[in-house]
């Protein structure tokens, strides 16, 4: 099996004086279900102590050695909530970006995305905890748990859905195997059968 990196929520855990990086067990579990190996990225800034001169962050070196056929975003914090999980996905990007890997972005994930090519975001109301009609290239209905969504198609990339009230829901790059879902399809009971299939036809 092709090894998938998935980035993680960070978790602060009071009580324990931790910081956890965290996944849903279920978004390994679709990944796995579609023919993948879901591996988790850490979020700490992994270095090479007195190695390198000036301190390479070792992220890259991480990836190489696993060699992932392809990188996923995962939901969870909002953008700017936990800095360092910002900075790995911004490194997950432009490693994809660097590779021509097909890349996955989920809720928060193409929020990151969007975010990374230069469109911001806006609060969305009534969009948290429902579920809702989507309509484009993907007609169905989904799953919603996001409280912001983003202002603009990014350049370069197509709208493949967007929902009622015109909010973009999901887009795809027009040259490379990039796609952002704002719904979760972990949070299924049962794996949405074209969710399964559109991640098996873009990590192909």
């Amino acid at each position: 099996m092709k090894l998938i990196a998935v980035s993680q929520r960070v978790d602060l855990i009071s009580e324990r004086n931790e910081v956890r990086d965290s996944i849903d067990q279920k978004l390994f579990e679709f990944i796995y279900k579609a023919g993948y190996l879901p591996l988790g990225v850490p979020n700490f800034e992994l270095r090479r102590n007195n190695v390198s001169k000036n301190k390479q962050i070792a992220l890259n070196k991480w990836l190489e050695k696993i060699s992932p056929l392809a990188v996923v975003l995962s939901g969870g914090n909002n953008i700017g909530e936990v800095p360092k999980r910002d900075a790995t996905e911004e490194k997950l990007i432009h490693y994809a970006l660097e590779k021509k890997l097909p890349l996955l972005g989920i809720c928060r994930g193409m929020q990151m995305i969007a975010k990374y090519v230069g469109v911001s975001l806006q609060e969305s109301k009534n969009h948290s905890a429902v579920r809702h009609e989507i309509s484009g290239v993907i007609n169905r209905q989904v799953n919603s748990y996001h409280n912001f969504i983003i202002k603009s198609c990014p350049k370069n990339f197509s709208i493949l859905a967007r929902s009622n009230e015109g909010y973009i829901e999901a887009i795809k790059h027009n040259k490379l195997p990039w796609e952002g879902w704002m719904w979760h399809p972990e949070r299924e009971n049962i794996f949405h059968q074209n969710d399964l299939e559109r991640l098996r036809n873009l990590f192909k």
